[in-house]
């Protein structure tokens, strides 16, 4: 056996070898562990953004929903079981829902859908609901005016919206929470004049406050009897029948009655303009209102304003009404006649001279200014409605206000 033993300059070669592979060995697998990070950061870099993009199409989602309220393709009708579902389908291809559901087609541009609902029914499809409880047989609605703003009585009804976002493999699903923005009133009474008031034959002014679902036709015979309207008070709110900055005259079988008098004539401080009963500044009244017809529109259902030259509050026009129904706001700059049958739930604000003959009956209140009288014949129901005249109102305003917001 050789025993020699081992150079110094061999073993220190031996040694600077073993060093060398062991420093190309730590750098492979410094190498693989940067490569493999890289290739999982690339994969999390495009979930994060597929998932981002997913949340904007839920977004968007939300959008047209908003959208389809504003329009009144979903049935704003205080049915607690009430289901709107808006479907990525042509129109003509929604399915068929239940009695108290309604669907739509997507409002998005042909060949541009974006992808936040399903074309059949299921849990991934755009869909609005009010908010209810557990059984869905109350509403939730929303009052800044009361403690809790949310609760069961009064305000804006809440609607929910539920939208999923899909990109490629990857959902995200929001749900939330909108109301059309609240309106505040201020009104004096059922009926308000600037002018002398004539409340003749059998017609019927009543201030006590009455809730929107008021069924049509109730107190034409007055607070008592058939129809009473009495059911369908709300018990707090209530106002006057009738105030005016001149007499007020009730003859034959007039019906007036309010809260804490029936009548207030010769009194002071007629508003300003019809931004003024409303509760909001004169420029959001007209950005609310657009521009005006000259001739009584079709539908009255709307924000309908209606001058014959376009210079606000001069008065100069006149027209009729006869035979229809409305909600929302009318607003008419000039003398406005109205012929029965007729219906309407909201506020009507007439610059000039008011005279209304036959079957009319209305939940809300109407204003006149006036510039010779008001004249109410027989057959004329108006009842104080301060929550028709909110929620009629906001309902056209088009104007929402989002309470919450999360993902599901």
């Amino acid at each position: 056996m050789n025993d020699s033993p081992v150079r110094p300059e061999r073993r220190e070669r031996g040694i600077a070898l073993v060093m060398a592979l062991l420093v190309l060995l730590v750098i492979s697998v410094i190498c693989a562990a940067l490569m493999l990070s890289v290739q999982v950061e690339t994969k999390i870099s495009g979930r994060d953004d597929r998932r981002s993009q997913a949340l904007s199409l839920a977004e968007a989602g939300v959008a047209e929903a908003v959208s389809r309220i504003r329009s009144g393709e979903v049935p704003d009708t205080l049915n607690p079981r009430m289901a709107t579902q808006i479907y990525l389908v042509n129109p003509g291809n929604v399915p068929v829902l239940g009695n108290d559901s309604t669907g739509l087609a997507t409002a998005q541009p042909a060949g541009k859908w974006l992808a936040y609902s399903g074309s059949r029914p299921g849990d991934q499809v755009l869909t609005v609901t009010y908010r209810t409880d557990v059984a869905r047989t109350t509403i939730y609605r929303y009052d800044d005016t009361r403690n809790p703003s949310i609760q069961t009585a009064t305000g804006q009804p809440i609607f929910v919206i539920t939208s999923t976002g899909r990109k490629g493999t990857d959902t995200r699903t929001v749900v939330t929470e909108v109301i059309q923005k609240p309106f505040h009133p201020e009104i004096k009474a059922a009926l308000v004049a600037d002018v002398d008031i004539k409340l003749n034959g059998n017609c019927v002014v009543c201030g006590y406050n009455h809730e929107i679902a008021t069924p049509f036709g109730s107190g034409e015979k007055g607070r008592a009897g058939i129809n009473s309207c009495v059911p369908h008070e709300t018990g707090d709110g209530d106002i006057l029948g009738a105030w005016s900055t001149g007499a007020i005259n009730a003859g034959g079988a007039a019906l007036p009655y309010g809260q804490p008098v029936a009548t207030s004539p010769n009194q002071t401080g007629f508003y300003s303009g019809p931004w003024d009963p409303l509760g909001i500044p004169q420029a959001d009244f007209y950005g609310m209102t657009g521009a005006p017809y000259t001739a009584v529109p079709a539908s009255l259902k709307g924000i309908v304003y209606i001058d014959n030259d376009g210079v606000p509050q001069n008065q100069s026009g006149a027209w009729g009404v006869t035979s229809t129904t409305g909600e929302g706001l009318l607003y008419v700059d000039g003398d406005l006649n109205i012929t029965g049958p007729f219906t309407y739930k909201g506020l009507v604000y007439v610059e000039g001279n008011l005279t209304t003959t036959g079957d009319v009956w209305l939940l809300g209140s109407i204003v006149a200014r006036g510039k010779s009288g008001v004249n109410l014949g027989g057959g004329a129901t108006v009842l104080f409605s301060s929550e028709a005249i909110q929620l009629a109102v906001a309902k056209f305003a088009g104007q929402f206000v989002t309470l919450s917001w999360r993902e599901k």
